[in-house]
């Protein structure tokens, strides 16, 4: 019996001469990127057609919602910030949303787009869900961790990114 020779009999997968584990390292972040797009569109669209949400004050507003917040949060500054326009507060998050989603759907300037919804989590996190307890009950700390290897390592596949590093590849002989 012989010690210290490994023989992979791992048959190339998908990528002509990379194995299976390659392949399934190079695809692990997709279902998150497409999670997250498609959550973040949903929630950008989900804001900007209901109407209650798009006002000042009411039930289910924004201002009201950022007014019952008020005292709980993390950061009150960042609350009293949001309610000197809570309706143009409500477009941002909700146009900031729709450009991340979009973004990380695509992946195009994906890094970007994942520090747009990392931030984006990262301020409801301080704000809206922070009086949360135990904390792991608020789904934005969740979000902003999931965000993060997105910022670490954007669009590998499936994205316009990739099709334009691979453009700009091709144009400069292998060279980039």
């Amino acid at each position: 019996m012989t010690h210290g020779t490994r023989m992979d009999t791992q048959t190339p997968y998908l990528d002509g001469d990379r194995n299976w584990r390659d392949t399934a390292t190079r695809y692990a972040l997709l279902p998150l990127r497409v999670f997250l797009g498609v959550t973040f569109i949903y929630a950008g669209l989900d804001k900007l057609t209901d109407s209650a949400f798009m006002k000042a004050s009411g039930a289910g507003s924004v201002g009201e919602t950022m007014r019952a917040v008020r005292d709980s949060s993390a950061i009150p500054a960042l609350v009293d910030l949001s309610l000197k326009s809570p309706v143009g507060f409500g477009y941002a998050i909700a146009f900031g949303e729709l450009a991340v989603g979009i973004g990380t759907l695509i992946g195009l300037l994906a890094r970007i787009a994942a520090l747009g919804g990392a931030l984006i989590s990262l301020s409801l996190w301080l704000t809206i869900s922070w009086q949360s307890d135990p904390y792991y009950y608020g789904n934005d700390l969740a979000y902003l961790m999931a965000w993060l290897p997105l910022v670490l390592a954007g669009a590998s596949v499936f994205s316009l990114d990739a099709a334009l590093r691979a453009r700009r590849r091709q144009r400069t002989g292998g060279y980039r």
